[in-house]
């Protein structure tokens, strides 16, 4: 991987590529620090440092790199999108329409994109508005604060807010495109990256600050030894071999080649986690706005607001890996593959084209899922254990969300830089 990022600085258009990706990284960094105009800085500065930055606020925050408590103009960071693109995505199982428009290729695809695009720009006045109305009021947002964090709260004050953060998401929509567009490509993953990599450093100097310099060198060991398994996971796949028939068609013979289909073992990415997440964080909000003192109230308050609680870990391991059967099942469609291979001649050595083969291909799948989302639920309780041992942040910073990101962009860029080196490199059959 380093000797692929060393040859891309050696070539001159790539060079160009990375260092454009950087200044869109720098740029992205900055606007989430630029407060919202009408907020108090000052205040919210002092209400961060006894914020507690779990729950959902938490998630939203770790995707904003911070920008959703600083309520700067990127607060509300790359959220709208993610949930606009899983919108879209579930869609388009359900929605006949879209499921055409998926078939159709790079005409489809991109009437897609634009849906995603409006959806993401809804989604956003909605959030912050929301985010505004609860930052408004004192003492929400920041549990444990009583400062005004919006001090003018009129009407004509709170409009601006709102089409300001709107306008910031659109903005960071646009760079995550010209990424994708002149870049390293990847662009909406590479800015969740940033955003995410981006508090990594100011929780293990808070570990070394708060707990001392062996519970630093512990974290960094554990964070070493997550990130290698995180990555050898990553890459696992099965392969199914897959052979395609000789066939002639006029003077030409097509087929009679053998290639795989990759099933990975983590097939759903971060998105069970996110899911499990934002569910898990609904029975707590709906208790913090009700204001009920009844006993449901009371024992949701006591076993789902605390993430260390062993009913909040079994609920959140537990969603997790139904999340992960359901996803993957409404993204990899056995039924679907087994067609086109039976269209173009294609067949599992051993297995029958038809039925038997998406029955064999479901009957992997299944098998697979299992210790892929054992492996997420996993992943995302080490910051819960971590908050057991050390008494640390929820947002750990070696393990859960953060990790499963950072581990996975990572990985697809090394792979599109080295893509795009292999094709600069070529020689082609000439020579």
């Amino acid at each position: 991987m380093l000797s692929a990022f060393g040859k891309a600085f050696k070539t001159p258009d790539l060079r160009r590529k990375i260092f454009f990706t950087m200044s869109i990284m720098a740029l992205f960094r900055f606007g989430s620090v630029v407060p919202t105009p009408g907020v108090s800085y000052v205040n919210v500065q002092e209400c961060l440092k006894t914020a507690n930055t779990g729950g959902l606020f938490g998630l939203i925050n770790l995707f904003s790199g911070g920008a959703l408590l600083h309520l700067s103009v990127f607060a509300l960071g790359i959220m709208p999108y993610i949930t606009s693109s899983i919108i879209i995505q579930l869609l388009t199982v359900v929605i006949p329409r879209f499921e055409a428009l998926k078939k159709e290729g790079q005409s489809g695809t991109t009437k897609l994109t634009q849906y995603t695009r409006y959806l993401t720009i809804g989604l956003a006045v909605l959030q912050s508005t929301g985010l505004i109305a609860v930052a408004r009021i004192q003492g929400r947002i920041f549990p444990s604060c009583s400062l005004p964090i919006i001090p003018d709260t009129s009407w004509e004050r709170i409009v601006t807010m709102i089409f300001v953060m709107t306008a910031g998401t659109a903005v960071i929509m646009w760079l995550g495109e010209l990424i994708t567009d002149r870049g390293v490509g990847n662009g909406m993953s590479i800015l969740i990256f940033t955003s995410v990599a981006a508090s990594f450093p100011g929780q293990l100097w808070s570990i070394k600050l708060q707990k001392g310099l062996f519970a630093f060198i512990f974290v960094l060991l554990v964070g070493v030894l997550v990130v290698a398994a995180v990555v050898f996971v990553e890459q696992a796949q099965r392969r199914i071999p897959v052979q395609y028939a000789k066939r002639q068609v006029g003077r030409q013979q097509y087929g009679g080649t053998s290639t795989y289909i990759p099933i990975k073992v983590n097939q759903s990415g971060v998105i069970p986690v996110i899911f499990a997440s934002s569910l898990l964080y609904i029975p707590s909000l709906i208790v913090n706005f009700s204001g009920s003192q009844a006993g449901w109230a009371v024992w949701i308050s006591r076993n789902f607001v605390r993430g260390d609680h062993p009913i909040y870990v079994a609920a959140y391991a537990l969603l997790i890996i139904f999340f992960t059967y359901f996803y993957v099942a409404i993204t990899f469609n056995p039924e679907e593959v087994s067609d086109n291979m039976k269209q173009y001649g294609g067949f599992i050595p051993g297995i029958r084209a038809g039925k038997p083969t998406a029955d064999y291909l479901q009957y992997v799948l299944s098998r697979i899922t299992a210790p892929g989302s054992l492996y997420l639920a996993l992943v995302a309780i080490i910051p819960i254990l971590a908050l057991i041992i050390f008494q640390a942040s929820q947002n750990f910073p070696f393990g859960g969300t953060a990790i499963l990101i950072v581990v996975g962009v990572g990985l697809d860029t090394a792979k599109q830089i080295e893509s795009q080196l292999q094709q600069r490199s070529y020689e082609g059959f000439l020579k």
